[in-house]
């Protein structure tokens, strides 16, 4: 075979993949969108609102988790794989490198506000105080014995063996499995934080950060964490139910049910929408969904939902996403996420 029908060749298989894969992803006329539970209850209210003011379909939105999204969203291209995954913790560069596997080389990563993470219990039960180092003590596998350098597995089965000022009651937390982001985000800023106000856990990230870590983020097994799934309506429900338990999920589902429910005072500041707006409150993260640049301009509408959520009618200071929980981002950090989402810039580790 000569040199130009090699090439020739060469760029036809690729056509041809190209027009495959194009022609795939237009089979379906309506925006596919997996991932975070927390982030759900916004995508849903754009998505609603976008099928009621637009020509396009609603989009579809399932809440997986934002690991599970994550995993969806990387298998491939083409229809039968999500557009878009919601997420509550940012993408890593191994899920990035996932994609970029299958196939998925540029990814716009669009940003859309804060979140807390809130420690939550019934109201007919007793407000709860506690520090980060509290809640590390309470959740994580093995704790210091009290002799730098030594752990033992958690002895703590009640909040008052921790502190005698502690509720004399059960350790009983309910929260998300190791695919959601928002037991990431715990695990990296609540049990992380607490770990290293020990000195000796703090120096031990300088000198081995992979025992450093695995000592702060484990959460133990022994039935005080119970994982509750990815849908964090359940463990609201569970908590009316059980008014000695608590539980781990974002600000959103506390303000949606704050009738109910009470979120726990974290370093003497409690998880409200401005503690968290100003960075007070401790355990804070922001929100992401990442969209699939492939599929913009073959499955309709993903641009235009794009700019109805990227739109201080929704994320803004006054935007109707405040009313579900979402803290806003700065007038000029939601300005750079805007053009970002305008130019559908790839993301760049």
């Amino acid at each position: 075979m000569s040199k130009f029908n090699k090439v020739f060749a060469a760029f036809a298989a690729g056509a041809c993949a190209i027009a495959m894969s194009t022609s795939a992803a237009s089979a379906r006329d309506e925006i596919r969108i997996v991932g975070s539970s927390t982030v759900f209850p916004f995508s849903t209210t754009v998505a609603e609102r976008f099928g009621k003011e637009t020509d396009f379909p609603t989009p579809v939105i399932e809440s997986t988790g934002t690991g599970g999204g994550l995993k969806l969203f990387c298998a491939g291209i083409g229809e039968e794989h999500p557009d878009i995954t919601n997420a509550s913790a940012r993408i890593k560069q191994s899920q990035v490198d996932d994609c970029a596997s299958n196939g998925i080389k540029d990814i716009v990563e669009v940003k859309i506000g804060y979140d807390g993470i809130v420690i939550a219990n019934s109201r007919e039960s007793d407000l709860l105080e506690v520090t980060l180092q509290d809640v590390w003590l309470a959740l994580a596998k093995d704790v210091p014995t009290g002799t730098d350098g030594e752990t033992q597995p958690n002895p703590y089965m009640m909040w008052s063996d921790i502190r005698p000022e502690l509720p004399a009651k059960k350790i009983e937390v309910l929260g998300p499995p190791p695919t959601s982001g928002t037991r990431a985000a715990f695990a990296e800023i609540a049990m992380e934080g607490g770990c290293k106000t020990f000195d000796w856990i703090k120096d031990l990230k300088s000198s081995d950060g992979g025992a450093y870590k695995s000592l702060c983020r484990t959460i133990r097994e022994d039935g005080a964490y119970v994982e509750a799934g990815e849908n964090d309506n359940l463990i609201v429900q569970k908590l009316q139910a059980s008014p000695d338990a608590f539980g781990v999920f974002g600000f959103s589902f506390l303000d949606q049910n704050s009738d109910a429910l009470q979120g726990a005072l974290v370093g003497g500041v409690a998880p409200e929408f401005e503690q968290i707006a100003s960075g007070d409150y401790p355990v804070s993260r922001s929100l992401f969904f990442y969209v699939k640049k492939d599929h913009v301009g073959v499955i309709p509408g993903i641009e235009e939902y794009l700019a109805a959520f990227a739109n201080d009618d929704a994320w803004g200071d006054e935007g109707y996403l405040t009313d579900k929980g979402l803290i806003p981002m700065g007038a000029e950090e939601r300005s750079a996420v805007a053009k970002t989402v305008a130019d559908l810039a790839p993301l760049s580790m």
